[in-house]
């Protein structure tokens, strides 16, 4: 075996002066969108005063999940302000938020279509096995190469490496809809389209977004390889606090991502079952409609009670008088005896 070797990284190597050659314009179209969202984001949420994103971020914890959420998220984003990292903590999440919707978009689809054939399930594992083992600081070297240094190549890589979790757990979702289910469906006569939409979408929901929930929770775990990259946020302090061994600073901006982690993990999860959540303001308003609901029904029935309640009593009495008269006609009463003898 000596002097012999498969140049395979010289031949990707290749590929990659290839692609950033003749497809230049692409690369510059990407890069041109992918800046533009994140720059745009970035700027909504540092546009308004601190407190009222803060405020925004409870309500929302609120609504889905608890109020307890929200009080923790008030604490939690004013940590964050007293540590003095609302700017980077803000570009931080405008880059995990656009880097997920990118993945959602594109492996909700790919899960559908690997569910519903198994040829593009065969060609897609193996891929998706490639991307969730290989090392993440690969993904870097060629998206450095293409877009240069900066926020894209971080938002590519984290989205490259944030894609396989959700394609298979809306497989695995689709896949997993009772086929009972489907097969009255098709009985009915509705379409492959149809029961789709009607049927499985709606089925495999909580598990479609338990695999939002770890498209988001892996994009902000990339959050400091995107620093790496130059792109700017949490994860950029994070480098600089290794590259000069200042543990402060390290500590504080691995705060802020662990912070922005429990906020965004504990409100896609809510997302799955709204009504479960007891304390949520989503839950409370349910409950308050479904008693309303009860309430209307049995007054309902109350009044329909009662004003039937009369006619029965009129409909026994009729009753009652026509069976005497019946019994009269049918055994006369006998005269008494001696009766008119005078």
């Amino acid at each position: 075996m000596d002097g012999f070797r498969i140049p395979l990284g010289s031949w990707v190597a290749t590929g990659v002066d290839w692609i950033k050659t003749n497809l230049d314009g692409l690369l510059d179209v990407i890069s041109f969108v992918v800046s533009f969202l994140v720059d745009g984001l970035t700027r909504a949420l540092l546009s308004p005063h601190f407190i009222v994103i803060i405020l925004i971020a409870a309500f929302i914890a609120w609504l889905v999940r608890s109020w307890q959420l929200a009080i923790g998220t008030i604490v939690s984003f004013g940590l964050i302000v007293a540590m003095n990292l609302w700017v980077p903590a803000m570009q931080t999440l405008a880059l995990v938020l656009v880097a997920a919707v990118i993945a959602v978009l594109i492996a909700v689809p790919l899960g559908i279509w690997s569910a519903r054939n198994a040829t593009v399930r065969a060609v897609l594992k193996p891929v998706l096995d490639f991307m969730q083992t290989m090392p993440a600081f690969v993904y870097l070297i060629p998206a450095i190469v293409f877009f240069s240094i900066g926020v894209v190549p971080g938002l590519v890589a984290t989205v490259i490496f944030a894609l396989p979790p959700g394609v298979r757990l809306t497989e695995l979702g689709i896949r997993g809809v009772d086929s009972e289910t489907v097969e009255a469906g098709q009985a009915f006569g509705a379409k492959p389209g149809q029961i789709l939409r009607g049927i499985q979408l709606p089925l495999a929901m909580p598990t479609i977004l338990a695999g939002v929930n770890q498209v988001i929770m892996l994009a902000l775990s990339m959050a400091v390889i995107a620093g790496m990259a130059g792109a700017d946020g949490l994860g950029k302090i994070v480098v600089e606090a290794i590259s000069t061994i200042n543990i402060a600073k390290g500590v504080e901006a691995g705060l802020g991502v662990v912070l922005i982690a429990v906020f965004l993990d504990r409100v896609t999860a809510a997302l799955g079952d709204l009504g479960s959540n007891r304390s949520s303001l989503l839950g409370m308003l349910a409950r308050r409609r479904t008693q309303k609901r009860l309430e209307t029904a049995a007054a309902e029935a109350e009044s329909t009670a009662s004003a039937s309640a009369p006619v029965t009593a009129e409909a026994a009495d009729a009753k009652d008088a026509a069976d005497a008269a019946e019994r009269e006609k049918a055994s006369p009463r006998r005269t008494a005896v001696g009766g008119g003898v005078h």
